[in-house]
């Protein structure tokens, strides 16, 4: 039997790995904070990049057949035919959605995103000089319709081009939008005239039992983007390349997105993307297995040692949204279970500071050992 994907302990990982979670605490410190796992390689990335290295294929990327590879991934993934000729290869995923959202608003304009929410959502609204508009999740941590439209109305009433950053599936709570609560995103957004970008780079990591539903694919969408990449689901953020994909009714718009973009795609990247969408779903699913298991051991394990903390199992991702309010740990519980427990865990309030108020957002993709390690200090911490 082929060993885990997901069996690496904390020795191993301590040797091998220089990426930011593994660097940027101390060694007493157990990391299990920022979105990249610590997961054995797909084969086909090394075999495919080493092959590039021998032979000299470090030059500039094609755009088409990244372009092509995606839509092939989508078609037999989520029965989704996108059309390659409304695409343009961009960077990485954020910096594709802050150039769309920097298209689509004014200087100053209005951006609306769900807290809480992917953190680098805020950042990059400020980088690029727009303002946020904020229309939180139910308590439940789903989309609120109610909030959404607030929130459009508040965002267009002084007549500026308004935009929607959308997560899709949502980070930091794991849902996956379903076809109504993304129809009826679409819908409000025809109905005030704001443009959504959806972040799609979770796309591929969704557990069984839920069905991942592309933001363009449902009806009214067609003015909208989604901006997509393989590096999340087989772990590739070192390697840096997405997609922007425009809807039927954003030919326009995507035209006026400058070529100049598609120059910090990796050619490197582009090659590994190709191959694990097209040679890696294997890999994929083994790895979609293992986190599955993670999420149930996770389950086990906070029963069992922190039964006050509450969650909602996600439906994709590798990220868990804690609820610690009961613990009596503060605002910012992660900054007492890094301090107490020796463990990093990523801070709610970076989330949306009141929506993340008493949350920590804990990443489960990781060994079974390192991940009962982990509980084992958050508890301790107390």
């Amino acid at each position: 039997m082929a060993a885990a994907l997901l069996s690496a302990g904390e020795a191993e990982l301590r040797r091998d790995r220089t990426s930011v979670k593994w660097s940027a605490y101390p060694p007493d410190v157990l990391p299990v904070w920022v979105a990249e796992m610590d997961v054995a390689p797909c084969p086909v990335v090394a075999e495919v990049v080493t092959a590039a290295l021998r032979r000299g294929d470090t030059g500039y990327g094609w755009a088409p057949r990244y372009s092509a590879a995606v839509a092939r991934y989508a078609a037999d993934s989520w029965g989704w035919e996108l059309d390659p000729s409304l695409t343009q290869v961009v960077a990485d995923v954020m910096i594709g959605a802050s150039e769309l959202l920097r298209l689509l608003t004014d200087e100053g304009g209005p951006v609306v995103v769900s807290p809480p929410v992917y953190d680098s959502f805020f950042g990059f609204v400020d980088a690029i000089g727009r303002r946020r508009v904020d229309a939180p999740l139910t308590p439940g941590g789903r989309l609120d319709p109610g909030s959404l439209e607030r929130a459009f109305a508040a965002a267009t009433a002084s007549g500026e081009r308004a935009a929607y950053l959308l997560c899709n599936p949502h980070n930091p709570t794991g849902a996956v939008h379903s076809p109504d609560e993304l129809a009826s995103v679409a819908s409000l957004a025809a109905r005030y005239g704001v443009r959504v970008v959806s972040d799609e780079i979770h796309a591929p990591l969704v557990h069984p039992g839920s069905t991942f539903t592309p933001y363009l694919s449902v009806p009214g969408s067609e003015p909208g983007f989604a901006v997509f990449s393989p590096s999340k689901g087989w772990n590739l953020a070192g390697l840096k390349s997405a997609l922007v994909i425009a809807g039927t009714g954003a030919r326009a718009d995507l035209a006026r997105l400058h070529e100049v973009h598609t120059h910090g795609s990796s050619h490197l990247a582009t090659m590994a993307h190709v191959a694990v969408l097209d040679d890696g779903r294997d890999w994929l699913a083994r790895l979609v297995g293992e986190l599955d298991a993670n999420r149930t051991l996770l389950g086990r394990l906070l029963a069992e040692h922190l039964p006050a903390v509450r969650w909602t199992p996600p439906e994709a991702t590798y990220l868990a949204w804690l609820d610690c309010r009961d613990l009596g740990l503060g605002d910012d519980p992660a900054a007492a279970f890094r301090a107490r427990g020796r463990v990093a865990l990523s801070s709610g309030p970076a989330y949306g500071r009141d929506a993340g108020r008493g949350f920590a957002r804990l990443n489960f993709a990781t060994s079974p050992e390192v991940l009962e390690d982990a509980v084992r200090r958050m508890a301790s911490s107390l």
